[in-house]
């Protein structure tokens, strides 16, 4: 195989679905995407795991939404690791690609030796959709559960839009012959469409604290249908999930080819920031000269850096603040 067919479906994501048991689904693939995201920041191993796997997810779920712009995952914690956002930019044109971002914040004197998702504590994974401006954002959040952020994203989908969701997913460092390491990573995402919407009710869910999962929600004819092809994804290997060497579209087939696997069109991804120096200015017009004047480095700027690409902006003060934008002659408040 050459390098060619390898970067064929490098950064992509397919689309599929599964005639024979009412299921769609998508294969993620982050090999470009990821170092992007992870070369922008030193990380500890254990909170590049958690970005590569928020990443995945974002990947996953973005290209299921009908969306006009923007999908946010966001985990909020009391642990080590604050923080993870990340957002998925959707296509801004037919054929172009969609762009994705991350990063986590996080405190490294407590980070311990456990598995990445200890290092999060008590805190709620958050799913975020922007469709632009006119319309209302839409938010969900459901509790951290189930000791990974996978179990987490399948207990919002029960919990907030009662349908049963399911990912494989497998993320490393990896080294190929001849090349340097580097990030590969991919996943399967799977989800029962009901005929009709099921409706939970009873009064509690089966999963962790009560919470709703799959099984509550998957309605009684498509049970059968639902749990063939858990068992069928079941037996996916960790490599073939990040490939190199298998196609996605060759991994439908090996895992569903008894349910009559249909592939769409792949959606290319890209690493891609939203930062300019414009939005930095916008977002300081809300403080005062006073304000301003406190920022103002020892070297007589003002400087920002963008969190998701590293963009280091140094801007003259006197531009900055609500003050800069009053007229010549106008009052500028409490500036004066």
């Amino acid at each position: 195989m050459t390098l060619a067919e390898k970067i064929a479906w490098d950064d992509t994501i397919l689309p599929f679905q599964l005639d024979a048991s009412d299921t769609r689904g998508r294969v993620a693939r982050l090999d470009g995407v990821l170092d992007g995201i992870l070369k922008q920041h030193d990380y500890p191993p254990a909170v590049e795991a958690l970005v590569a796997e928020m990443a995945l997810l974002t990947a996953l779920i973005g290209q299921t939404v009908k969306l006009r712009w923007k999908l946010s995952l966001q985990v909020q914690t009391k642990g080590p690791v604050r923080m993870i956002a990340t957002d998925y930019f959707a296509p801004t044109a037919p054929g172009e690609p969609a762009r994705m971002r991350a990063y986590a914040g996080f405190d490294g004197a407590r980070l311990g030796d456990g598995a990445p998702f200890d290092q999060l504590g008590d805190g709620y994974f958050a799913v975020l959709i922007d469709q632009g401006p006119g319309s209302d954002p839409y938010q969900g959040i459901t509790p951290l559960t189930g000791g990974s952020l996978s179990t987490c994203a399948e207990a919002y989908f029960a919990q907030s839009e009662q349908l049963p969701t399911r990912f494989a997913l497998s993320f490393g460092r990896s080294t190929e012959a001849g090349q340097q390491e580097r990030w590969r990573a991919g996943g399967i995402m799977v989800q029962h469409m009901p005929k009709a919407s099921p409706g939970f009710l009873g009064e509690g869910g089966s999963g962790e604290g009560g919470l709703l999962s799959a099984a509550d929600v998957v309605d009684e004819d498509g049970e059968e249908n639902w749990n063939r092809v858990n068992m069928l994804l079941d037996t996916v290997e960790a490599l073939e999930l990040i490939g190199p060497s298998v196609a996605p579209t060759d991994l439908l087939v090996r895992l569903f080819h008894q349910e009559v696997p249909r592939a769409f069109d792949f959606q290319p991804v890209r690493f891609g920031c939203t930062c300019s120096e414009a939005r930095v200015r916008q977002s300081l017009s809300i403080y005062s000269a006073r304000d301003i004047e406190k920022m103002t480095t020892d070297q007589g700027t003002v400087t920002a850096d963008c969190q998701f690409c590293g963009t280091h902006y140094v801007l003259d003060p006197a531009t900055l603040g609500f003050a800069a934008q009053v007229s010549p002659g106008g009052e500028a408040g409490e500036d004066e």
